[in-house]
């Protein structure tokens, strides 16, 4: 951006650009966070059930909430996070959305065959896409569209293999796709309409979701996998890897919330992928496996290419435009709001 003019005008360049700049750093950061602790998460959770045989995944959850709540009373104790409000027929909603997008993921992988459970967790991000074209009128431009699917085509090329379909595993998955679409969607309606941050609504939403997983988690993993989970033999290892899981939770947590408040629930889906990536390199690096087959990595370089294009293509004038803007509760926060709008991905 070239700045001409008076001395103020040239100033007020070096103010916007310092402002891009501290936006990029930061919105590089945020990513950074979400996807080395959900790499961080995905990696211990295998060590915990593969090897030591903790296979109550939506157990674990609730764990994971318990901790994740006990970081935002923590917060609020030292003064780090502000009251806030958020009216209880929404929270209901968000508690509803995500639960059935938890206790739907795991039904669908129990059911599906690991090609078509893959499949479905694709169709998360035209899922995202519908959601925010209906709700909030967004357009994408060409570019943004197909980049979006160079990304599938190349996640599916790293991770489908064998695709087989029942009636139980297509209704679990559809349940699990548009639940998990509706819950990361909420999370940006949410922080946008009650100018929550991601502390303040993680304070309001953990405290539900791990009352509500540790009242129906025993039972759901009861039926999923045919243990229970006050029977399981509990060794100091197994302790151990827990206790890290729950840790490394409370930042899965706050960082998604982080990212989609900062982006959007397609962004986030999209390059979010990157993890698959991640954890498919790791997987043979830690895991033993055969190795890099040309598929693999034929998809691997297929999916970052499209995150780098959907990057790009995004961020141009008329990459991704919102068309709406929520009611909010003042002109002023409209109009920052209406700012942050013009700056997302």
């Amino acid at each position: 951006m070239a700045c001409h003019g008076t001395d103020n005008g040239v100033a007020s360049c070096g103010v916007a650009k310092s402002k891009s700049d501290k936006k990029k750093v930061l919105d590089f950061a945020a990513w950074g966070f979400n996807i080395s602790t959900s790499v961080g998460i995905i990696m211990v959770n295998k060590a915990l059930m593969a090897t030591h045989g903790f296979s109550f995944a939506t157990t674990l959850t609730g764990l994971h909430f318990v901790t994740t709540t006990l970081m935002t009373i923590v917060f609020r104790w030292l003064g780090l996070s502000q009251p806030s409000h958020l009216p209880l027929p929404d929270l209901a909603k968000f508690v509803i959305f995500s639960n059935l997008s938890i206790v739907g993921m795991n039904v669908s992988l129990m059911w599906n065959s690991v090609g078509f459970y893959q499949i479905a967790k694709l169709c998360m991000i035209p899922a995202s896409c519908l959601l925010e074209v209906v709700f909030d009128h967004v357009r994408y431009s060409r570019d943004t569209k197909l980049s979006i699917m160079v990304v599938l085509i190349g996640v599916a090329v790293c991770t489908v293999t064998d695709v087989s379909v029942n009636a139980k595993g297509l209704a679990a998955a559809v349940i699990a796709v548009w639940s998990t679409a509706l819950q990361q969607y909420y999370v940006h309606f949410l922080q946008r309409k009650y100018s929550l941050n991601s502390f303040n609504l993680l304070g309001h939403t953990a405290p539900a979701q791990a009352g509500s997983l540790l009242l129906v988690g025993p039972f759901v993993d009861f039926l999923l996998t045919g243990k229970r989970v006050d029977h399981f033999g509990f060794t100091s290892l197994a302790v151990f890897f827990l206790t890290l899981s729950c840790v490394i939770a409370i930042g899965v947590n706050l960082s998604q919330f982080i990212c989609i408040g900062r982006f959007s629930a397609v962004s986030f889906q999209v390059l979010g992928h990157m993890k698959t990536v991640l954890v498919l390199s790791l997987g043979f690096i830690f895991f033993g496996k055969e190795g890099l087959n040309f598929q693999v990595v034929l998809g691997m370089i297929l999916a970052v290419v499209g995150m780098i294009w959907y990057g790009n293509a995004s961020a141009k004038p008329g990459g991704k435009e919102r068309r709406s803007v929520l009611p909010v509760r003042s002109e002023k926060l409209n109009g920052a709001l209406e700012e942050k709008d013009g700056n997302e991905k």
